[in-house]
């Protein structure tokens, strides 16, 4: 057998790692030595770091670890997150649907999660948490956004709301 300019017996002609002769096989050439395909992707080809075998072919890459497109999936509803807005918690990738019903904060008037991505504005004041949209006067229904409000029990209203309502 010859190989770039080397020359071996036929059944010298082996793969470094387990010894088993090339022959006709196909094999792979790394630094100064041939492995036979099997071997080689054993020892250095990508894996996917959830279900451990080899990455062909597209694969993702999350905290600088490879996984295969089809492995990279929501933590909670197994939902694939490849080419998807996701965000992560304690290390873990969620889908932004399940972050944000999982633990994002509510808003007081809607009740629906209020997440964060893509950039959603919120107010908070004191526990209280409202998306911008939802933070209005209880009564006229005015944004208080950038403006004086009053709490009025669990309501908030504007200032002329709140003089209207002490006549």
């Amino acid at each position: 057998m010859e190989y770039k300019t080397r020359q071996w017996h036929e059944k010298c002609f082996c793969c470094v790692v387990c010894k088993n002769p090339i022959g006709t096989k196909s094999f792979i050439p790394r630094e100064q030595e041939i492995y036979c395909a099997g071997c080689y992707e054993d020892k250095f080809a990508t894996r996917c770091v959830k279900c451990n075998k080899i990455i062909t072919q597209g694969g993702v890459t999350y905290k600088n670890e490879p996984w295969h497109r089809e492995c990279f999936t929501c933590t909670n509803c197994d939902n694939s997150l490849a080419g998807q807005r996701f965000t992560s918690k304690d290390e873990k990738p969620y889908c932004a649907e399940c972050f944000g019903e999982l633990f994002a904060k509510r808003c007081t008037s809607c009740t629906k999660p209020i997440t964060g991505i893509g950039g959603t504005r919120f107010i908070s004041f004191e526990d209280r948490h409202w998306h911008n949209d939802c933070f209005i006067c209880a009564q006229c229904k005015t944004s208080l956004v950038g403006k004086g409000f009053i709490t009025d029990g669990p309501d908030i209203i504007c200032p002329e709301c709140a003089k209207q309502k002490l006549m």
